[in-house]
């Protein structure tokens, strides 16, 4: 039995072990987000991400920050 909550990450519905009361053993400090990425990200969604959603949200935004450099 799971001490955690299993939950379905909130884009794309993978199920995931929320660990938040555990972060450093939790799937998502396995990615660096400047405050920046995290404010995208919070804008978008609400609750937990699995880590691939996490690293494609921040491909996406940072995409979107070269393009409006451009």
């Amino acid at each position: 039995m799971s001490k955690h909550e299993i939950i379905p990450c909130e884009r794309c519905s993978a199920r995931i072990e929320c660990k938040a009361n555990s972060y450093t053993k939790c799937q998502c400090s396995g990615i660096q987000l400047t405050l920046n990425e995290v404010q995208y990200i919070a804008e978008l969604y609400d609750g937990c991400l699995c880590i691939v959603c996490l690293h494609e949200l921040q491909k996406e935004y940072r995409l979107s920050m070269c393009n409006h450099s451009v």
